[in-house]
């Protein structure tokens, strides 16, 4: 087991793009990943991750959700994050920060996008399960809850966006206790153990183990090898459109 952890410390250390120092500088500057609100009249549903701060970046991301109904102005981001709690407030945070920013310098990519006729019926069922949260009001770095244990709840509640996320979301495997659950794709069920022990099996993650709260696993269907700290290696998953749905 340690052997596995130090391959995946050196595999994600590879992975890594420049950091900054002082999170006080480190760019939250917008990237052109999500549709401009102030010309896109459709509504828009995209979920997104991004390598985490400091060394947690080193295994793991974060994961947020992004909403825009049908001729809104701006984006309703839906995330959690953990320093919240040091100042007695809700790990759940709702803003209309940029979408599509970095993540306190790491570039994000898409894990889904949703557009046009029946997102707006998405985005009711997304803000659903939000107001749902089991655990608005608790953090935890590991197993969970945290920022992943949130976007996999929702992806559980939400079906349509067949959301599958990277094995390098820690956290997205914990539940409370021993139990049988959905998949986050929808597409399949898992058995947990507190997050710490499991296995996925679904059409869109394929199958995949978690052992301590790391995920390793083997998606035939968009052919990769999944590790934790490196990722995906391999075809990267085509985030669904409504259309194609």
């Amino acid at each position: 087991m340690l052997g596995l952890v130090v391959l995946a410390v050196v595999g994600a250390s590879a992975w890594r793009g420049a950091v900054a120092d002082d999170w006080r500088t480190a760019s939250r500057a917008p990237t052109g990943l999500a549709p401009d609100p102030a010309v896109t009249r459709e509504a828009v549903v995209q979920v997104y991750a991004a390598r985490a701060w400091g060394w947690r970046s080193v295994l793991g991301v974060h994961t947020w959700i992004a909403v825009k109904p049908t001729d809104a102005p701006r984006y309703d981001v839906y995330e959690v994050i953990g320093w919240r709690t040091w100042h007695g407030r809700p790990a759940l945070a709702n803003s209309d920060r940029p979408a599509d920013a970095r993540w306190f310098g790491a570039m994000p990519w898409v894990l889904a996008d949703l557009r046009g006729p029946g997102a707006d019926a998405v985005i009711a069922q997304i803000r659903d399960a939000v107001a749902r949260y089991p655990y608005a009001a608790a953090y935890r770095t590991w197993p969970g809850p945290n920022s992943n244990t949130f976007t996999a709840w929702v992806g559980r509640e939400v079906p349509a966006l067949h959301l599958d996320l990277p094995p390098t979301a820690i956290g997205k495997d914990f539940v409370p206790g021993a139990d049988v659950v959905r998949a986050p794709s929808g597409t399949g069920y898992q058995v947990s153990v507190f997050g710490l022990l499991g296995i996925i099996a679904a059409r869109d993650e394929g199958l995949e183990v978690n052992v301590l709260g790391l995920s390793f696993g083997l998606d035939p269907f968009d052919p990769a090898l999944k590790l934790p700290g490196f990722g995906r290696l391999g075809a990267a998953p085509v985030p669904r459109r409504l259309d194609a749905i």
